[in-house]
């Protein structure tokens, strides 16, 4: 290949797909300038020689061995599109080479928020039960139907994380006034205060708060956090809305809570997907069920698209990317959220 070619490109992006995340005019424009490499993430180590060699950027996450790193003499970004940092390549041989590592994972921050808020505002109004009880002819009319009815507005929020997602969804909260606590052990508490919502403790946010959203990601440091000691010190009939990864929850436990009926619950994400057909979840009254579908729309992965073009224009230009959020030396290790298998 001659230094006059157009940059090369490894393309492994799934479970995306390149007609997923572009345009067909994002697309045409990502053939014309680069010249793409596409493979598995599994066909990655065994591609020839002078392609790895020769790559400047891999689109996609597959696993990347020191071995197969080393070839790679002129790489200089991994964009991971499918937004989950996976503990599949040497991130520390890769920062030390000053290669970065980047997600797109910020397309999905507006579409999981709107729906945490439709999820919040459910579980506060009693659409889906009022809906399928006026399908039954068994509704309740004007004030006989809102006997567990409350308003969003003014209402006491808490936030348990405050990346991308937590910031969505503060700004759409702000149009109903509420009183919003934060707690993220990762952010100090000026950059909080500087988005106007109140840092706070685990405790303060659970016991104040009449709708808790957890839209922290999974770490070595978090997993299953939230158990049945969380769940009792939320106030009785309080709201939980699970948006970020199953995770963090004893998901029994959050069962278990909804089910006494101390607290009702709505989530995106479960412990398995596809869920099992007997799941108890399934059946579960006070609980709204979503089949990760918060964050899955076409806009948001043609949003990915852009990100990747404009951050690879930048860095042609010897530029740092700056659409895509980069990953952190001292946290990447740290991430334990599972990657998705479907689109």
């Amino acid at each position: 290949m001659l230094d006059s070619d157009p940059p090369l490109v490894i393309s492994a992006p799934e479970p995306r797909t390149l007609d997923l995340i572009f345009t067909p005019q994002q697309l045409a424009e990502f053939q014309s300038r680069y010249r793409i490499v596409e493979t598995c993430a599994s066909g990655l180590a065994s591609l020839p020689e002078d392609v790895l060699e020769k790559v400047r950027y891999i689109v996609g996450q597959p696993p990347i061995s020191l071995q197969t790193l080393h070839q790679m003499k002129d790489l200089r970004c991994i964009f991971n599109v499918e937004t989950n940092l996976i503990d599949n390549m040497p991130y520390e041989v890769l920062f030390q080479r000053g290669v970065h590592v980047v997600t797109t994972g910020l397309v999905f921050a507006e579409p999981v928020a709107e729906l945490g808020l439709a999820l919040a505002l459910d579980l506060a109004r009693g659409v889906i039960d009022a809906d399928l009880a006026f399908r039954e002819g068994r509704e309740l009319w004007g004030g006989d139907g809102n006997a567990t009815a409350r308003l969003l507005s003014g209402a006491e929020v808490g936030i348990v994380g405050f990346g991308d997602l937590g910031r969505a969804l503060n700004r759409l909260l702000a149009g109903f006034r509420t009183h919003t606590r934060v707690y993220d052990p990762w952010l100090p508490p000026s950059v909080l205060a500087d988005n106007g919502v109140e840092p706070a403790t685990l405790d303060e946010v659970l016991s104040r708060s009449d709708f808790v959203f957890v839209v922290a990601s999974v770490t070595s440091d978090n997993e299953g956090f939230l158990g049945a000691d969380a769940f009792a010190r939320m106030r009785k009939g309080a709201a939980f809305i699970l948006l970020s990864r199953a995770g963090v929850v004893d998901f029994d436990a959050l069962m278990a809570a909804v089910k006494s009926k101390h607290i009702v619950a709505a989530s995106d994400v479960f412990p398995e997907e596809p869920l099992a057909k007997d799941h108890p979840v399934r059946a579960l009254p006070g609980f709204i069920r979503s089949a990760h579908r918060a964050g899955a729309l076409d806009i948001a992965f043609k949003r990915m698209g852009s990100m990747v073009l404009e951050d690879m224009a930048l860095m042609d230009r010897g530029l740092p990317p700056m659409r895509s959020k980069r990953a952190e030396r001292e946290t990447v290790s740290r991430m334990r959220s599972k990657p998705v298998d479907k689109n």
